[in-house]
């Protein structure tokens, strides 16, 4: 039996990441920080990825996909990337949260938080439901524990490595993990009128 091979992205944050798993093995992988821009970037780096490998698209066995917390519209773009590709190659795709990636790569003890908008951190703990806790809160709990903020490509990798242990179980169709509402502002303008003909 061949190795899986595994393609896994991420734009929960400030970045696009890729990574192509073979079995054990990274065989390819790209991140490029951004703050906009990841919905354009992400196909072509996928693309790379998978050329530099000598990989298609036909070779995938699963898709892995960061599905958060974090950026709102960065979560929806890769989810919506990951079940697209995987409907239309036919082949299953994995929401992998950030919480989980942080803690399989982590070599020491370490609580995964994940930074959230103005200072504040995404934590989910043991048992809990992840919540959105104050600066104030990850002082408090950083004298009890060190906490562990996510690095990009150790993310993505993780979220490839989880896939591969998860994929063939028939796994539900990615979902974002958003732990607050999006911050999007109502429109000040009125509502255009509809003018019947």
């Amino acid at each position: 039996m061949t190795a899986p091979l595994v393609l896994s992205f991420d734009t929960s944050a400030a970045h696009v990441a890729a990574a192509l798993l073979s079995g054990e093995h990274i065989i390819g992988f790209k991140v490029e920080e951004m703050k906009r821009g990841q919905a354009e970037r992400l196909m072509p780096m996928l693309e790379e990825v998978l050329k530099e490998a000598r990989k298609s698209w036909q070779n995938l066995d699963a898709i892995g996909v960061g599905v958060g917390p974090g950026n709102f519209t960065g979560i929806r773009i890769s989810v919506s990337a990951a079940r697209g590709l995987a409907l239309g190659l036919g082949i299953p795709a994995v929401g992998v949260n950030s919480f989980d990636a942080i803690e399989a790569g982590l070599d020491r003890v370490a609580i995964p938080v994940v930074p959230g908008p103005r200072g504040q951190g995404y934590l989910a703990p043991k048992g809990k439901t992840p919540y959105l806790a104050t600066q104030d809160e990850l002082l408090d709990i950083m004298e009890d524990a060190p906490l562990a903020n996510p690095v990009p490509v150790s993310l993505v990798v993780q979220i490839a490595r989880l896939t591969a242990k998860r994929y063939q179980s028939s796994p539900p169709a990615p979902a974002p993990l958003y732990i607050k509402p999006a911050d999007a502002a109502p429109p000040k303008d009125p509502a255009p009128v509809i003018l019947d003909q």
